[in-house]
């Protein structure tokens, strides 16, 4: 979730059968606090199944509306709740905390309603995503279903991954300061100076105030303050199924699979374990469903063609679901694998039962070089890094040097940011000095990626804390470098994100990076590479490399750090590719 997700724009009217429309129905919580609803049922007919969307983001958002006229159209009533201490609902609104009781109160006041079936489903994205999860573990016997699109398993793993911070998103709660949206305002601010202040802590201060911001800097390990609203250890509690939806390039793609895997694994109920699917597309955070307003497909991405087969009626889809899950229409949806997804590259959808997938053969790619694997021109390689499935022998390590206040910029992948997410051509970061790149031949034949990437680095710097980067990318022949999917490790984080522990300076330590999932077909000709460094800003916040408190530190404490990356015998650094058969 980002705050701020943005609207959806539309021209003209919505077309259809006017529909019978409540306004500011107040719903009662438990604590007397009074939660704004909007209620939108067909002129005929009395007692409907009922889809439930609760948003902090306004209940009178353009795209939601038109989703509400065409669930209405395909028979059922719909509520759009304004969540606690936003827009028309009362009380103060706690970032998370209040969704999981205020969502079961809202499902229980639904259920008793004369013109509820006593039959639920919820949809939204993003925060409305999480909105949905939670409350599902208190299990209202009136909830069936969730269809949640970009949502998190807990925000441990979202506002800070592996121990960094996701600086982009964190600072993006300028957005919901109030009752209200402040986009239009944030929009004249100087958004890349606010990410460059130091320390963090204060970094907002001056522009609004934002307790759950500063909370979050605060709380830079995986304790109480995350704990206490995870779903980590809760899937047991949930007795009905999901439809989640996700893209390869959605800042939650990871946070989607983590929940898609503890519903099909601890699930609590033999229909959350079963009946719960997955639907994966060549889509980023921001165009989740954004096609779907006037009832078209969700648009992919358009910096790579992924051909006529990507876009797909996220909307239709979810109808779908509902019919089978709240209706009991046998529309053929559940005798489907429960993973449907979109192989780039190859451009087509695909069925899958698991994941990662049962046929999946891991492969390490190893990195090798005679020590100058930096810098890139035009997306050729000028550096002598290689990638090859041949282990390392003796090699001489590559050095480059991390200045925090020069960081690698963010450019690609799951970056959540509309102008640079996805598959963007990354020539111009490969020639900077300080990122590494390793290259394979061109390849023979078309090599399939699909699942989890993992990068294992052995390195040591002259810091007491640093952070590691690898990013996987697809090398076209025509000299295009597209980012497909990217990871990041804090020194002090490698072995506990509860207990961190700093480095000795100069030795050399093993770091895996998770660099997410993604689904690509490599196709002949093209090369595969590796991409390392020590910094991806602002999508990241930098590490000052002093072992200072996270946070609190100033720009006059940074440091340069002096890393080595150590690719030979004892040390074979790779990155382990999901290669699918074909």
């Amino acid at each position: 979730m980002i705050p701020g997700y943005p609207a959806s724009s539309t021209t003209g009217q919505p077309t259809g059968q006017p529909l019978r429309l409540q306004l500011d129905v107040k719903v009662p919580m438990r604590d007397g606090v009074l939660l704004s609803a909007d209620i939108y049922r067909s002129p005929k007919g009395d007692a409907f199944p009922v889809l439930l969307l609760r948003t902090i983001y306004d209940n009178q958002q353009q795209r939601y509306v038109e989703w509400a006229r065409r669930f209405v159209e395909a028979g059922y009533a719909v509520v759009m709740q304004d969540c606690r201490g936003r827009f028309d609902s009362d009380g103060a609104w706690d970032p998370y905390v209040n969704e999981t009781n205020d969502g079961y109160d809202t499902h229980e006041w639904i259920g008793r309603q004369p013109w509820c079936n006593g039959r639920i489903g919820t949809f939204g994205i993003s925060y409305p995503g999480f909105t949905q999860t939670l409350p599902a573990t208190l299990r209202s016997k009136y909830l069936k279903a969730l269809a949640p699109i970009a949502s998190q398993q807990d925000n441990y793993g979202h506002i800070y991954v592996e121990g960094v911070l996701h600086l982009h998103i964190a600072m993006f709660f300028i957005n919901v300061v109030g009752r209200s949206m402040q986009r239009e305002a944030r929009n004249l601010l100087d958004q890349d100076e606010v990410y460059r202040r130091l320390p963090l802590a204060t970094a907002l201060d001056d522009i609004a105030d934002i307790p759950f911001y500063r909370s979050v800097i605060e709380h830079f390990t995986f304790d109480d303050f995350w704990k206490s609203y995870s779903l980590r250890e809760r899937y047991g509690d949930i007795h009905v199924p999901a439809y989640f939806f996700t893209g390869w390039y959605d800042s939650l793609l990871h946070e989607a699979l983590k929940q898609f895997n503890g519903w099909r694994k601890r699930g609590g109920s033999n229909e959350a374990r079963t009946q719960t699917r997955i639907l994966i597309g060549p889509w980023a955070h921001q165009n989740l469903g954004m096609g779907a307003t006037l009832g078209q497909p969700a648009e992919p991405l358009t910096d790579v063609d992924f051909g006529p087969d990507a876009p797909k009626d996220l909307v239709a889809e979810q109808v779908r679901w509902y019919d089978r899950r709240l209706k009991g229409i046998d529309n053929g949806i559940d005798s489907e694998p429960p993973i449907r997804l979109f192989v780039m590259g190859e451009n087509k959808w695909r069925s899958e039962n698991e994941w990662p997938l049962a046929r999946t053969r891991f492969t390490a790619f190893y990195l090798h070089s005679n020590g100058a694997a930096a810098g890139l021109t035009s997306g050729h390689v000028s550096g002598d890094g290689r990638l090859s499935t041949t282990p390392p022998t003796e090699e001489q390590p590559d050095r480059f040097a991390y200045d925090p206040l020069d960081p690698v910029p963010s450019w690609g992948s799951q970056y959540q940011n509309l102008d640079r997410t996805g598959p963007r051509d990354r020539s111009k970061i490969e020639a900077r000095k300080d990122v590494l790149v390793y290259t394979s031949e061109p390849l023979a034949s078309d090599v399939e990626v699909t699942g989890p990437v993992t990068a294992t680095i052995y390195a040591a710097s002259s810091a007491r804390d640093t952070d590691f980067t690898a990013t996987l990318v697809d090398v076209h022949p025509d000299g295009r470098v597209i980012a497909l999917c990217e990871g990041i490790r804090r020194a002090r984080f490698r072995e506990s994100l509860e207990k961190p522990t700093l480095i000795e300076p100069l030795k050399i330590y093993e770091y895996r990076i998770d660099m997410w999932d993604t689904s690509n077909l490599f196709r002949a000709g093209h090369r595969i590479r590796v991409e390392i460094s020590s910094s991806n800003f602002p999508r990241f916040d930098r590490n000052l490399n002093t072992g200072g408190r996270p946070g609190a530190e100033s720009a006059a404490e940074a440091v340069v750090a002096q890393q080595a990356v150590f690719h030979n015998g004892p040390h074979p650094s790779r990155v382990t590719l999901p290669i699918i058969p074909r």
